[in-house]
């Protein structure tokens, strides 16, 4: 199965409504990207690990990945360990753009893909699934014009 490790912080930076958010909700803009992440991830056979730096304030709970925080480390150490304990690094893909962290992960044997790359991806999911979810609201309400004989007339 593969597995994600993911530079959180740095993956919001390369999110213009997340970078925003962060300067003024730090744990608002780590819970939405959280969010987005498993949304993504739902229908995925994957480990997702989600870094971020500091402490946790708030739990945040979610179904397909998991959150680890740095605490009085940084998130780039953690990551490090995490693919250096790893049994199998063949199976990571490591998500960041920090070059210090892609040439240990590249020297490791993962995978690599550029948070700007992975933040196209998620931008994509998200309009994707508003686009379906648009098409479903209209056959929704043309099935209720046809159970309640409601013309457009």
């Amino acid at each position: 199965m593969k597995h994600y490790i993911i530079d959180g912080n740095n993956l919001i930076g390369k999110i213009k409504s997340l970078h925003k958010m962060q300067q003024s909700n730090k744990q608002g803009s780590r819970e939405k990207l959280s969010f987005m992440i498993d949304n993504y991830f739902h229908d995925k056979k994957a480990k997702v690990t989600i870094h971020f730096d500091g402490f946790a304030k708030l739990p945040i709970k979610l179904t397909y990945a998991n959150i680890i925080y740095s605490e009085n480390h940084s998130a780039d150490s953690k990551i490090k360990n995490q693919i250096e304990m790893s049994n199998n690094r063949r199976i990571i893909t490591v998500i960041t753009s920090d070059n210090n962290l892609r040439e240990y992960a590249r020297v490791c044997s993962t995978s690599l893909l550029k948070s700007e790359e992975f933040a196209k991806i998620l931008s994509h999911k998200i309009i994707d699934d508003e686009e379906d979810r648009i098409i479903q609201m209209k056959n929704s309400i043309e099935e209720f014009k046809k159970i309640f004989g409601v013309d457009d007339d």
